[in-house]
């Protein structure tokens, strides 16, 4: 039997309940929903700098919304008990006249696998590190984004351990917060790993949202529900205080119903940290807005490359893509079709760089962490000790072949990281050199599968994330329109640090398209 550690009990998914209320939020009774509903940034800066609106408000409005609709979708593993006082404390320093930034008062909500240094558990899903230590300091990109004014709401469920313990796990699942479920359809997968990060946009449980992708948990839970949610290029975003998989492809990214949210969190979450050198370059040296590239206009001139092999095998699918390709030729981008040949020895490659790397990241991450699991090896044992609840319907397959490497210097790995990066950079940058191109586009996903709590089973799985997340490049999706009510998206790549033109890109083609529509929930 798992005991919830009695000195920081926070409200687990079974019993989310409302905080007390502060006498500052008041007002909030007098809000409707649909003054608040589905509001971005933007618009609701402006309304807590007009008087109109105040944090408080704003995050009982989420706190009320995750206590009706929670229950059903499992995306909120775990509220933060002190939401509504530091949401008080930045309405103290607006009323001040002090505003940090565009993300002043704004509720952001975090996947559990990122560190906070407060009274929320970091686990990646797990009831393995619910006895751990609290992290001794936020992850530098939470840290960040405390700094800007952000309120931390809540973590989000995840496929426990970002979906790297079995081969055949349920997209979404954890043992904390079972089963995360698609807003639009609650008997289909909202994919994963950042599943809970995703329908909390999607159902609005949150104005924005951090996940992180390995290969693809970005961009095919964004696509799955409806969202806009960016990948960015290794480097951009610091890694430190994240709960690892591969530190050659993990990063964090911003997940939001529209491009200007994802831009806005995205310059909030940029900076270079002493810790991660790999953020020591010049992108990371000044923080930048990019919403200053978000114009209408962006695609005019833009050549895109357009993946074939993704098409001809969903008629559906290729019926919805063409009508988005006119919509891209009538913006003024010119459409070239390329064709990328998918080599099973690469997909095997990034395999054995994910095996060896995480048993490298997570041994590291669990001894800094401090506690009583200091390794993979005592993960292992957790989990066949309390399989009841941790292995209730899958293993732990990869976490034992992970367990037997002996570590980063030996030759498979070498041989495996090698391929991986050459293949897949060399590949995006010769189709962008080769046909001139500004973005490779590509359907993000088809219509999800049934859950099943033995395993993901798709018909056909579409996923387009692999290029990108080997090579370390960006990828961003967009709502692309329904098939049969269930969302698509679309995804645009580039090369290294080339997120400017990706949102310049993504948002000109959201303006045209107006494709998102948001699910139909009730309590």
């Amino acid at each position: 039997m798992i005991k919830l550690p009695s000195a920081r009990r926070a409200p687990l998914l079974a019993a989310l309940v409302l905080l007390p209320l502060l006498s500052q939020c008041q007002s909030s009774q007098d809000t409707t929903s649909q003054t608040l509903y589905e509001r971005g940034v933007r618009d609701l800066q402006a309304s807590m700098r007009s008087g109109e609106l105040n944090a408080v408000t704003l995050t009982q409005y989420y706190l009320d919304r995750i206590e009706r609709l929670n229950p059903q979708l499992r995306a909120i593993i775990e509220l933060n008990p002190d939401a509504l006082e530091i949401a008080a404390a930045l309405d103290a320093e607006r009323a001040s006249g002090h505003v940090r930034s565009p993300l002043h008062g704004i509720p952001v909500v975090l996947k559990d696998n990122i560190d906070t240094a407060d009274r929320m558990h970091t686990t990646a899903g797990s009831l393995a590190l619910l006895d751990a230590p609290t992290p001794a300091q936020d992850a530098f990109l939470a840290a960040r984004l405390r700094e800007a004014g952000a309120i931390l709401l809540a973590k989000t469920n995840m496929s426990e351990w970002a979906n790297f313990r079995s081969t055949s796990s349920s997209s979404g699942w954890s043992a904390r917060g079972g089963q995360t479920r698609n807003p639009y359809d609650l008997s289909r997968t909202a994919c994963g790993s950042s599943s809970g990060s995703a329908v909390a946009v999607a159902a609005d449980l949150s104005v924005v949202a951090v996940g992180t992708e390995t290969d693809g948990s970005i961009v095919c839970p964004s696509g799955h529900t409806g969202i806009v949610g960016l990948k960015p290029t290794l480097g951009m975003v610091s890694r430190s205080g994240i709960i690892p998989l591969a530190h050659s492809q993990d990063t964090a990214g911003p997940m939001g119903r529209t491009v200007e949210d994802v831009a806005l969190l995205l310059g909030a979450m940029t900076a270079e940290d002493p810790q991660d050198s790999i953020t020591t370059n010049l992108r990371t040296r000044s923080q930048l807005d990019y919403t200053v590239y978000l114009r209408e206009d962006a695609l005019q001139g833009k050549r895109i490359g357009i993946q074939r092999q993704f098409f001809e095998r969903i008629p559906a699918l290729d019926t919805l893509m063409e009508k988005q390709l006119d919509l891209l030729r009538a913006a003024g981008a010119e459409i070239v079709d390329v064709h990328i040949n998918s080599r099973q020895s690469i997909d095997d490659a990034e395999t054995t760089v994910l095996l060896y790397e995480f048993k490298n990241d997570i041994n590291n991450y669990l001894y800094e962490r401090g506690g009583n699991l200091q390794s993979l090896a005592d993960l292992i044992a957790f989990n066949e000790e309390h399989k009841d609840v941790e292995m209730p319907d899958f293993g732990q397959e990869l976490f034992q072949q992970a367990e037997l490497t002996q570590g980063l210097g030996e030759g498979p790995y070498m041989a495996a990281l090698g391929m991986s990066k050459a293949y897949s950079q060399t590949t995006v940058d010769a189709l962008l050199r080769a046909y001139n191109l500004d973005a490779i586009a590509a359907p993000t996903n088809t219509v999800g599968w049934p859950i099943e709590a033995s395993g993901d089973k798709p018909d056909i799985y579409i996923g387009s994330a692999g290029l990108a997340a080997m090579a370390g490049y960006p990828n961003i999706t967009v709502p692309a329109g329904q098939i049969d009510g269930f969302p698509i998206g679309i995804s645009f790549m580039a090369g290294a640090f080339a997120e400017p033109s990706l949102l310049g890109i993504a948002y000109a083609y959201e303006q045209i398209s107006q494709a998102r529509r948001a699910p139909s929930l009730s309590d």
